[in-house]
């Protein structure tokens, strides 16, 4: 007996980081899609948990969050044997997509399902919410808003998520990642301008949901882009030719280093990758995926 869960990329279309919360959170309000492009992870039970990966750079120990999540699922359905979990990694690390969060929610479906779906709805969303803050969002079908640091997820309304589905979308990276520790720090340490204020960000996105054939590109927003624009200039120097030379919307994901651009239906790619790879060298990941 074994559960395969596919584990999707994410991409925050509004990312607006609202304030620094008294726990160290950061509270925020974002429009969040999942792609058919991500990892594959398998479970079985076994009599110890273990994980292993085709990736030697991920972390196949405790603090991976697929094994965390075997922890917390034990915990909650009152205990049991363990899984051996073998994972197929695509989502690149520090990359803004939530790989690592996808996996750990993906972890907590299998180990669900093998256990005969034990757990109702919402325990299972509350063991994700300890898992990480972007977690819960892995366990909702389509477009979602995220609020909090997080955890409060609301589906999109079927117009305005038939205004997101099926959209094919290029996905670059460079060689590099941007550690989110660091992100959130730098974009605290030029407070209070850097954020965006909770009523602003709310009526934004308000506007847009509520625009019956505003198209996807009329919303995106990320206020993680500067500090991470700052330091690492190769994203903006991209991200800006690709808007001279190709009229596209390209923005950055989540805290970053990966970027996307939303492709018209019926545009050649070929001509977009070869400027990904002309600026940032051919070991850059390009990717075409759709939202789903």
């Amino acid at each position: 007996m074994a559960a395969v869960v596919f584990a999707p990329a994410k991409l925050n279309l509004f990312l607006a980081v609202t304030g620094r919360r008294a726990d160290g959170f950061h509270d925020l309000v974002s429009l969040v899609v999942k792609l058919d492009f991500g990892d594959t992870l398998r479970a079985e039970p076994a009599p110890a948990s273990s994980l292993t990966c085709d990736d030697p750079a991920v972390p196949c120990d405790d603090t991976n969050l697929i094994l965390r999540a075997e922890q917390l699922f034990r915990t909650a359905s009152g205990g049991g044997a363990g899984a051996r979990f073998v994972l197929e990694k695509r989502i690149p690390m520090g990359a803004g997509l939530g790989g690592g969060s996808s996996d750990g929610v993906a972890a907590l479906r299998a180990l669900h399902q093998l256990a005969g779906e034990p757990l109702a709805a919402a325990p299972l969303a509350a063991l994700a919410a300890q898992l990480g803050s972007d977690c819960p969002l892995f366990l909702h079908d389509g477009p979602v808003v995220m609020r909090g640091r997080g955890e409060r997820v609301t589906p999109v309304a079927p117009g305005a998520a038939a205004r997101l589905r099926g959209r094919r979308v290029l996905l670059f990276k460079p060689g590099f990642g941007v550690p989110t520790p660091w992100a959130y720090a730098r974009l605290a340490a030029t407070a209070p301008g850097s954020y965006l204020p909770a009523a602003e960000a709310e009526a934004r996105l308000a506007a847009w949901l509520d625009a019956p054939a505003a198209p996807a590109e009329d919303v995106l927003f990320n206020n993680m882009e500067p500090p991470a624009f700052e330091k690492f200039i190769a994203l903006p120097t991209l991200l800006d030719r690709l808007r001279r030379d190709f009229a596209l919307a390209p923005r950055m994901s989540g805290s970053g280093s990966a970027c996307f651009a939303f492709l018209p239906d019926g545009l050649d790619p070929a001509p977009v990758v070869d400027a990904v790879h002309s600026a940032w060298g051919e070991s850059a990941l390009v990717c075409e995926a759709r939202v789903g």
